[in-house]
């Protein structure tokens, strides 16, 4: 069956489902196969279930002429996106990064919805399945979309940008995260430059953060810059608290904006947040409404939450961790104004042969800082010396923790998601 004519199929049931599970009726279900799983299986359950086509890529036993065989449901699923995406003339914003970058999505979509009918990524559906997920989600009454694209290895940012096909895009930063799979932190640089590589040769426009003098080097081939900064760009801003939530200066750009008060914790979200700001700037959201926007906006899902749970304060950052990320998370807490803080941080993940080395680099900047208590937990922390106190997983941490008498105490819990860190406080 060619694209075109599948997409006329979809037009008519317009929402995709991949998991049985959560199928409602009048879906059109693709059935994806991957190390672990083959949805061929289940693909007559899914129209016995309600679901209007479903499209396999392996022969199954049945006459019902609801079920579409092609070649590889994935790719399949991908080019529907890509022709989707092409009946549209509106900005697509593609958003990248180490850090911060679905915290920056959320943030960005904040301030375009509140003047645009505005489609976005949903949680953290940012691989090969979730981007043309999101983008198939994109309705006909659309006038912005906000793609956030997560990545572990080189070309995969590539491939993203061939059925999205950003016309504006957001590098947050490049950090140690996934050294595995990019090969270093300049492998990291190269595979999400990917983004900049597709933006130069389409015309797009990029936002940089003038800050970070690797991101200018990076987009320099770019031809439409828009820069947001501490002292340089189209909106600049600065630090003003960050006791306990993030304040932020305007300086330039917002002129009828002097500060904004976040409901984000630390520092490491200035870039961020000015983000959003030059993001609506550019697409002359009022504004107030950006202000607003970003002021009304609180994290969710373990990402930088603030928690009051008696008399302790706990900052909770437990959906992802690399070197990058943990070493502005520590610094961060260390300049609160808080007697008695404990850090409570799981393993990093996906280091690849620099794993060990990282983790003893953490553990010496930990001890750079007086900590009433340090709890690592789990995976190459096992493999160091550090003479703090440990254990193997989350549950045990979960454990020793409910043993205490806490008070007045403020904890950073933060770790990779595998380690599941969010454990402790449940």
């Amino acid at each position: 069956m060619l694209i075109q004519d599948l997409y006329q199929l979809y037009l008519q049931y317009p929402s995709v489902q991949t998991d049985t599970r959560k199928l409602t009726k009048g879906n059109f279900f693709f059935a994806l196969k991957g190390p672990n799983f083959n949805a061929n299986g289940f693909a007559l359950k899914a129209l016995e279930a309600g679901a209007a086509y479903a499209v396999i890529d392996e022969v199954i036993d049945s006459d019902d002429e609801r079920l579409i065989l092609v070649e590889d449901v994935l790719a399949t699923l991908q080019a529907l996106a890509k022709y989707h995406r092409q009946q549209y003339r509106i900005p697509f914003i593609a958003i990248t990064g180490s850090n911060g970058k679905t915290t920056s999505k959320e943030l960005i979509y904040a301030v375009l919805s509140s003047h645009f009918k505005t489609y976005t990524t949903q949680g953290n559906l940012n691989n090969h399945i979730g981007v043309p997920l999101t983008i198939l989600n994109v309705k006909p009454d659309a006038e912005m979309a906000v793609i956030e694209m997560g990545a572990n290895h080189q070309k995969e940012i590539e491939s993203y940008c061939k059925y999205t096909l950003p016309t504006h895009g957001v590098i947050t930063n490049c950090g140690k995260a996934h050294l595995e799979g990019f090969g270093g932190i300049e492998g990291v640089r190269k595979g999400k430059g990917e983004l900049y590589d597709y933006l130069s040769a389409n015309d797009g426009t990029a936002f940089i953060y003038a800050d970070y003098d690797y991101l200018q080097t990076m987009s320099a081939a770019v031809k439409q810059i828009v820069k947001y900064g501490t002292t340089e760009g189209l909106v600049q801003g600065n630090i003003i608290s960050n006791e306990p939530y993030l304040q932020v200066g305007i300086s330039a750009g917002l002129a009828s904006i002097h500060s904004i008060q976040t409901q984000l914790v630390g520092d490491y979200n200035l870039p961020n947040i000015l983000c959003a700001a030059v993001i609506g700037k550019y697409f002359s959201v009022p504004e107030e409404k950006i202000k607003s926007a970003i002021e009304n906006y609180a994290p969710s899902n373990s990402r930088s939450q603030l928690l009051q749970l008696g008399t302790n304060t706990f900052i909770l950052d437990a959906y992802n961790a690399n070197p990058t990320s943990m070493k502005a998370a520590i610094d961060n807490f260390a300049k609160l104004s808080a007697t008695k803080k404990i850090l409570m941080l799981g393993s990093m993940m996906e280091l690849g042969a620099e794993s060990i080395e990282e983790h003893k680099n953490l553990v010496k900047l930990i001890k750079q800082y007086p900590w009433h208590t340090v709890v690592l937990v789990g995976g190459d922390f096992a493999k160091i010396d550090h003479g703090f106190i440990f254990f193997p997983d989350s549950t045990a941490a979960q454990r020793w923790f409910q043993q205490q008498a806490f008070a007045d105490t403020h904890f950073l819990i933060k770790g990779s998601r595998s380690m599941r860190m969010e454990k402790i406080l449940e």
